[in-house]
């Protein structure tokens, strides 16, 4: 018997989230953009040569950002998803945890940016995030499979 789907008003957050999660990609950009031109990385070279960047902090600064930015554009598509699936029924509860994923994003950048890689588990946090919308997402299917 098939179910129908209802978007409940809450699914704004949802969709806010995903919003804020575009801007937040944007700033990333940006950050990616303001680094290459310090370090004089001319495009279309998507990173720093390696020998380079072990002798010039701003080389590799900029490939510690484009790899952020990289990073986050790689889970984008399943943040999206998960977030999109679990709000349909759990909106409040993704929208939740899709906003702990991103702030996750954040202190990733951060520590990343700093030159020491090593500082990016700051953001390991945001896996709950991506658990928890998991969960949500699975339930929502589950609700209309059966």
């Amino acid at each position: 018997m098939p179910t129908d789907i209802v978007i409940p008003s809450a699914y704004g957050y949802v969709i806010s989230i995903a919003i804020l999660s575009v801007v937040q990609l944007t700033v990333m950009g940006g950050a990616v953009f303001g680094a290459r031109k310090r370090a004089g990385v001319p495009y279309p070279l998507p990173y720093a040569d390696k020998a380079e960047a072990e002798t010039d902090f701003d080389k590799h600064v900029f490939n510690c950002k484009q790899r952020v930015h990289q990073n986050t554009l790689e889970n984008f598509p399943t943040f999206g998803v998960l977030l999109f699936t679990g709000g349909i029924s759990y909106p409040e509860i993704t929208a939740g945890a899709g906003l702990a994923y991103l702030l996750s994003r954040v202190f990733y950048a951060r520590g990343y940016s700093t030159g020491t890689p090593e500082k990016r588990g700051h953001g390991r946090f945001g896996m709950l995030g991506t658990l928890v919308m998991l969960g949500t997402s699975v339930a929502t299917v589950y609700k209309l499979l059966i």
